[in-house]
């Protein structure tokens, strides 16, 4: 098999161009050639800079240079994802993936990629993670994708909601906030929620200070309005940011969208509420969501659920599982049962033959030489994980083979009865 071991600490000339990590210094020039890469200005604003020299941690932050030039960039962070039944799992994140259009096809990325890779698993990690700008890149390094996401935009006027009807109901309250008040209640909410829905990934201080504009990325910063549902003990279980815009028809009617930055909501009650209070400002005649799970709740709390127009449906969350045995010991199941399978990693991170103990307190994985029942590659492995992938449609499309009915006992043990959810972009 091939390794993917790489040292990145020794320069590498690839057609004149040197893979290597960045030293702070050159934190401007990694920038620029980030906003390139994504086709933004070149021009790198002094808040993102300074920002992102609170983030800068050596030897994570990767590039790729032609002379003095950086054409290549590549940034991995540590981070937690939850798995199923609740459990953090230590994950390498993945971002700032870029390669100049002038350089691609050289093998960059592959480089950058190894060596992260490798060293994620030198340090224990047990999966990789990413949003995939483009889909068809990332498959051939073991990722695939393990969430899925929507969003969704209310006709407010067709959605049957009773604007005089009191939001919250009886026993809770929404309170407006400022930037302080979330920061305070926040990070303690989004814990809560964490533990509760696979899927959702850690967010540090930084997350939380450049999401309320405490540490501003660029000048184009608006203030979001923030509210949060308490419940009648005073518990915050709910917390929405929110713009709204200014919009006006012919008749000098109002127009308005109110849209949602992040909705985090611990019980149905404050995700209830939330929805109905969003839907309830005046002039606000249409609603957009953030990024929701799938099978969000949100088009049945309206009374005509077709006032919610699902605008996307997309992947999200991509996973790279670095370790077969920690991932699959780290979740529970929704039943009990055992499983052979054969996981192939051509990069030879992973892979081998398990059985598979699973239960809905857990499970044990210990290498066998059992004849298998559900053969796959880790992508597919990794499509599974987190209960949103089903293993008998990937072997209608050929993508893994079963035995004895492997597939089917795949499904019963690993898909979950909500869909997972990431709710961030990073």
């Amino acid at each position: 098999m091939t390794s993917l071991r790489t040292d990145l600490s020794r320069p590498a000339d690839l057609g004149g161009t040197a893979v290597r990590p960045i030293s702070e210094d050159e934190l401007g020039e990694w920038l620029r050639a980030v906003r390139t890469g994504f086709l933004q200005s070149p021009v790198v604003p002094v808040e993102e800079l300074a920002a992102y020299g609170e983030q800068f941690e050596p030897g994570r932050f990767l590039g790729a240079f032609d002379g003095g030039r950086c054409v290549a960039t590549f940034r991995s962070f540590g981070q937690q994802v939850t798995a199923v039944g609740g459990r953090p799992v230590a994950a390498d994140a993945v971002t700032g993936v870029t390669v100049s259009a002038t350089h691609r096809r050289r093998g960059l990325l592959t480089r950058m990629m190894n060596g992260d890779l490798a060293a994620a698993k030198e340090r224990g990690d047990t999966v990789a993670t990413l949003i995939a700008a483009e889909y068809p890149i990332y498959g051939r390094f073991g990722f695939g994708p393990a969430t899925g996401a929507a969003r969704w935009n209310v006709d407010v006027r067709r959605a049957g909601l009773d604007p005089r009807a009191p939001v919250p109901s009886a026993g809770g309250r929404i309170d407006l906030v400022e930037p302080e008040g979330v920061l305070a209640v926040g990070p303690g909410l989004h814990e809560r929620v964490r533990a509760a829905v696979p899927g959702v990934v850690s967010r540090d201080a930084w997350w939380w200070r450049t999401r309320t504009g405490v540490l501003r990325l660029d000048t184009q910063w608006t203030e979001p309005f923030h509210a949060v549902y308490r419940a009648a003990d005073g518990t915050v279980d709910g917390l929405v940011t929110y713009d709204v815009d200014d919009t006006w028809g012919d008749a000098k009617q109002p127009h308005h969208t109110a849209t949602v930055r992040g909705l985090l909501a611990a019980t149905p009650d404050a995700e209830r509420a939330l929805w109905h209070y969003l839907c309830s400002i005046d002039w606000v005649t249409h609603v957009k969501s953030d990024l929701r799970a799938p099978d969000d709740l949100l088009p049945l709390l309206l009374p005509d659920p077709r006032a919610a127009l699902a605008t996307t449906l997309t992947d999200w969350l991509w996973v790279r599982i670095l370790d077969v045995r920690a991932a699959l010991e780290a979740r529970t199941y929704e039943g009990e049962g055992s499983l052979v399978i054969e996981v192939a990693d051509p990069a030879g991170l992973t892979g081998g033959r398990w059985l598979l103990d699973a239960s809905t307190a857990g499970a044990s994985c210990v290498p066998t030489t059992r004849s298998p029942e559900l053969t796959l590659g880790v992508t597919e492995l990794a499509m599974l994980w987190l209960g949103d992938e089903s293993a008998l449609r990937l072997a209608a499309l050929g993508r893994v083979r079963e035995e004895r009915g492997g597939a089917a006992r795949a499904d019963a043990l690993f898909r979950t009865s909500r869909r997972p959810w990431c709710p961030d972009q990073f």
